[in-house]
């Protein structure tokens, strides 16, 4: 069996939210009068509390300071890439030495600031023995359909959704597992963890990640319009805490 190991929360900020618009990068919009990566943060240590946080940052961050400033267990990191996995390659690389191959690293966006305790908590106690890790995710109930990429804005086909399943995070790897996954050629075009340790474990040298049942308030702000339900869902959760 596979040691339990320490836990660490990872939080990539770094970058700058081109589809969301605005001033001010998309995580330090304002959630229900209080910045989105505030919120995120929030509700990490309502769930997890004690769990030391790493944000990795842009480094010509201007905000995070002033915004977010001094918080017990975040550490913020001025780390960031040009792209998601960059930013996540670079802060594990700055945690070398701190954490061994057994302990966890729980990535989680900046911008799902609505996931839900229980799914917090249901996350580390299935992933808790696991010797690879795994993710929250919820099967796609959606009809799915392929566009036609020689006509677009028209259908090709359908795609059968049996078995499909919509990621969302956190993620979380065992630290050893993420450090060679991240290593591998291609894995710094990857769109989430889950991605570059199934390029790992295509090699043989790990298991596929575990699913785990997530949930459908675990909303991402891309948009934003997406901040109103962001907000609908903060307000109900908080209402029936």
């Amino acid at each position: 069996m596979a040691k339990r190991g320490r836990i660490v929360g990872l939080v990539p900020a770094a970058g700058g939210g081109r589809r969301f618009g605005g001033n001010a990068p998309k995580q330090y919009a304002l959630l229900a009068g209080r910045a989105l990566l505030a919120r995120t943060l929030d509700r990490l240590a309502a769930a997890l509390s004690p769990l030391p946080v790493v944000v990795a940052l842009a480094p010509d961050d201007t905000y995070y300071d002033a915004v977010i400033g001094a918080r017990d267990e975040v550490e913020p990191l001025r780390c960031g890439g040009d792209t998601r996995a960059a930013t996540v390659a670079n802060a594990l690389a700055a945690l070398a030495g701190r954490y061994g191959d057994d302990d966890w690293i729980l990535v989680h966006d900046a911008a799902r600031p609505c996931v839900p305790v229980d799914a917090l908590l249901r996350l580390t106690a299935e992933l808790g023995n696991d010797e690879v890790g795994g993710l929250l995710a919820v099967p796609s109930a959606d009809t799915l359909k392929r566009e036609d990429p020689a006509r677009s804005g028209r259908v090709l086909r359908t795609e059968e959704r049996a078995g499909l399943w919509q990621a969302q995070t956190p993620q979380m790897f065992r630290y050893g597992i993420l450090r060679a996954a991240f290593s591998l050629p291609g894995a710094l075009a990857t769109t989430d963890e889950a991605q570059a340790v199934e390029a790992l474990a295509a090699t043989g040298a790990c298991s596929k990640p575990r699913l785990v049942n997530g949930s459908a308030l675990n909303v991402k702000v891309t948009y934003p319009s997406d901040l109103a339900l962001a907000g609908a869902i903060l307000a109900t959760q908080e209402a029936i805490a």
